[in-house]
């Protein structure tokens, strides 16, 4: 029979790689599933995966590491009101599964649970965001060497001051099934790639560095020349604008940012603080704020993992759920959060498709897939025209914040004086200090030129870590307090 639905699609492929192997079928997971509920819980689920990996690293013309690696295995999880019980096993069989299904009925309440005994497929939930081929299987060894290779050439070739050249490629082919005791089983099939390129420079005995690279859910013939030359453009221009920088003034000050990665600020100061687990425990600044005004008028803030071949989307996620186009906060009003089922359920709302997790070895969470602010309608160069003394942010490298108060801090990897209305010269050492409840509100122009990241995002959590996207406009901010090193 041939199967139409993509969403059959993934789940036939998922049920080939990781029922059959195992002599495994429905009927297996169903008893798996009748064990657990021998006593009383509210709900249960099995998490089958098998992802396969790739990676390269080239340093000084050189391949310096390659990687291969291959993971398996089974989570099983057990739900009574807001306590889990949760064991996996890294051998896919039935016994395997039986024996972790045992351990997890110790937060069982006495006496027996329904279970609903005829598994069906959500059907609604199906999509087909991208192609589930091994993105592994498209290039041989040697082709992904001379791609690093490529890389390393075009880097030096831009300019006589690139002194070393670092880049990496990585694939991963991530097939998982969902089977859960409220009857459905889902299937995907998740493709992963990226090419990472880092520039060292030097002049008059300074060194600087700059950064490249991009992927998402494709295979690695998506690394065209074109692709790579801006990779490559990326990296050497920010390492040579960092030659040329001066000492990064301190104080409050007006600060832009640009557009695609800046968006990661927005992802921690902001997104985080409105997943659902913080705010069923209130732990977090917008807990209970449904309704009110958290921004500034033109600020909206989507999370959305329906996009085609982006890095943070997913078919469905890592509960089954088919992921959403999710709107958190609307012309400046708070709408929702982010819920996965077990925190959904103990605050009477749905699951907005955001539970995810690292691996089978861990419990799902709500998280973030692609993160973005729409655009506004303010010309990016009149945003930078409009400043009279401040900072232009355009690149970031790593920060931190806290939930349960929004206060964050960011170290730009580029950025610029501005004053008059032009740009004068890069800075380096600029660290940005608020919070990001306030900073929403405290944006006061938003570009028209929207943009997502290239597709490097990794997202950390109570120490698991996923594939994410981010994105924003041009943004304008007063009064953001800019740590400095002048």
């Amino acid at each position: 029979m041939k199967i139409a639905d993509p969403s059959l699609a993934g789940l036939a492929a998922a049920r080939a790689v990781l029922l059959e192997p195992a002599g495994l079928d429905e009927s297996h997971l169903q008893r798996a599933l009748a064990e657990i509920f021998e006593h009383r819980v509210d709900y249960a689920d099995l998490y089958f995966q098998y992802t396969r990996s790739e990676g390269w690293s080239l340093e000084e013309g050189i391949v310096k590491s390659g990687s291969y690696s291959i993971d398996q295995g089974v989570g099983v999880r057990a739900v009574v009101g807001d306590k889990t019980a949760f064991a996996y096993s890294d051998a896919i069989g039935f016994e395997p599964l039986l024996e972790a299904a045992r351990a997890t009925r110790t937060i069982a309440r006495r006496g027996a649970g329904t279970i609903r005994l005829a598994p069906g497929f959500d059907a609604g939930a199906g999509r087909r965001l991208y192609a589930g081929n091994d993105p592994i299987q498209t290039l041989e060894a040697a082709a992904k060497v001379a791609l690093l290779e490529r890389v390393e050439k075009r880097a030096r070739a831009v300019d006589p001051r690139v002194r070393q050249v670092m880049a990496g490629l990585a694939a991963e082919h991530d097939t998982i099934l969902v089977a859960r005791s409220d009857g459905l089983i889902a299937g995907d099939v998740r493709p992963l790639v990226r090419l990472s390129v880092t520039v060292i420079a030097e002049q008059n005995g300074r060194r600087e560095q700059g950064h490249g690279g991009g992927g998402g859910r494709f295979a690695l013939d998506y690394f065209t020349d074109e692709i790579i030359d801006g990779y490559v453009r990326a990296a050497v221009d920010a390492a040579l604008i960092n030659l040329e920088s001066r000492p990064a003034p301190a104080g409050e000050m007006t600060v832009v940012l640009g557009p695609g990665w800046p968006g990661v600020l927005l992802h921690e100061a902001v997104g985080h603080g409105l997943e659902g687990d913080f705010n069923r425990k209130r732990s977090s600044v917008f807990a209970g704020r449904i309704g009110e005004r958290v921004a500034a008028p033109g600020v909206t803030v989507i999370d959305d993992g329906t996009i085609e071949r982006r890095r943070g989307s997913l078919n469905i996620d890592d509960e089954g759920n088919p992921t959403q186009r999710n709107v958190l906060i609307e012309d400046g009003v708070l709408k929702g959060y982010l819920q996965d089922t077990l925190n959904a359920r103990l605050m009477k709302t749905r699951s907005t498709g955001s539970g995810r997790r690292e691996s089978f070895a861990h419990l799902p969470m709500p998280r973030m897939t692609n993160t973005f602010m729409l655009a506004g309608g303010h010309d990016p160069a009149e945003i930078i025209a409009s400043i009279d003394r401040g900072l232009y942010a355009v690149n970031f490298g790593g920060g931190q914040v806290d939930i349960t108060n929004g206060k964050f801090v960011f170290s730009a990897s580029e950025a610029y004086w501005v004053e008059n209305g032009r740009i004068q010269y890069p800075v380096k050492g600029a660290t940005l200090i608020g919070n990001g409840p306030e900073a929403l509100k405290r944006v006061t122009m938003i570009g028209s030129d929207m943009r997502l990241d290239p597709g490097i995002g990794v997202c950390g959590k109570d120490g698991q870590s996923v594939p994410v996207g981010v994105g924003q406009p041009t943004l304008r901010i007063e009064g953001l307090t800019v740590g400095g090193t002048a």
